[in-house]
């Protein structure tokens, strides 16, 4: 099997991974804040990663590194698991699910461009109608979604969480060629983690309520969706850029959409089937 192909089917793999973190979330985790349990899991898995970097040897790797990759690790990480988040958590809050998820999952769209841009990648016309259609696919799902009141500052911040999720892929990208993928993986997650704590303080009162319960469920979303699910999309960057990654790693709303109805017995919804045959053909030119 090619390494274009292992690639893709790593990205598919990793927006399954995604969707089951949310269905954990769902589940398990309804009276807590997005950004407390973003915090929690973000922890979690920064402690596994650690465990994993001891077991494998791979701090040594970590000290060999630049100072300037570090770096940009560390911008990625902020950028992609804070920053983005920010932006997400505030605009759902502002905006509602079915008016902020259409503006959000604009961002394969803006990794093509970046991509394009700054790393002189080949776009191709059909790789391009993939990814809209991927868009497309999320955005009629989305719109079946109940919503909420709507602001201008959350309009804002649903327009910059894909621009900074973007901006941290093609960083990583850039770094996919320059580190190897377990610790360029780890290390975006405990940067990521090392920045969340300057908000630590603000919710430390409904981190000190959570039951071993939610922890045991934040403990299964951090392994599936930023230990497995994250590593897997590093890994698919590097094997075949993130202009292809993430369009194709896109479609995990869909995927959750789908988990909901088999497992949590959610009603069927039209919108979601049309929803998957979008994806699955813009996931099919994109990789084609």
């Amino acid at each position: 099997m090619n390494g274009f192909i292992l690639g893709v089917l790593a990205a598919l793999t990793s927006a399954f991974s995604w969707a089951v973190s949310t269905i954990l979330v769902k589940v398990g985790m309804r009276n807590k804040s997005p950004v407390a349990v973003n915090i929690v899991r973000l922890y979690i898995v920064s402690a596994m990663f650690a465990v994993i970097f001891a077991l494998t040897g791979t701090f040594g790797e970590i000290l060999s590194l630049k100072p300037e990759l570090l770096g940009v690790a560390f911008l990625s990480g902020i950028l992609g698991f804070v920053v983005g988040d920010y932006f997400y958590f505030h605009a759902l809050n502002d905006m509602g699910v079915s008016r902020t998820v259409p503006v959000t999952s604009t961002y394969p769209l803006w990794v093509i461009l970046w991509a394009a841009l700054f790393l002189g990648r080949h776009i191709t016309i059909r790789m391009l109608i993939g990814a809209v259609l991927v868009v497309a696919s999320v955005v009629i799902v989305k719109k079946a979604e109940e919503s909420e009141h709507s602001i201008r500052r959350g309009f804002i911040f649903a327009v910059l969480a894909p621009v900074s999720w973007s901006l941290a892929i093609i960083l990583m990208d850039w770094l996919t060629s320059r580190m190897p993928v377990l610790p360029l993986a780890g290390l975006r997650m405990m940067f990521a983690a090392l920045g969340i704590s300057v908000v630590l303080p603000r919710y430390s009162g409904e981190l000190r309520e959570l039951t071993a319960r939610e922890v045991a469920v934040l403990t299964g979303v951090a392994l599936s969706g930023l230990l497995i699910g994250q590593y897997l999309f590093v890994y698919a960057v590097g094997e075949v850029g993130s202009q292809i990654a993430a369009p194709v790693s896109a479609i995990n709303p869909i995927i959750a959409s789908a988990l909901a109805m088999l497992l949590l017995k959610e009603p069927p919804n039209g919108r979601i089937l049309a929803g998957l045959l979008l994806a699955v053909t813009g996931v099919i030119l994109i990789s084609a």
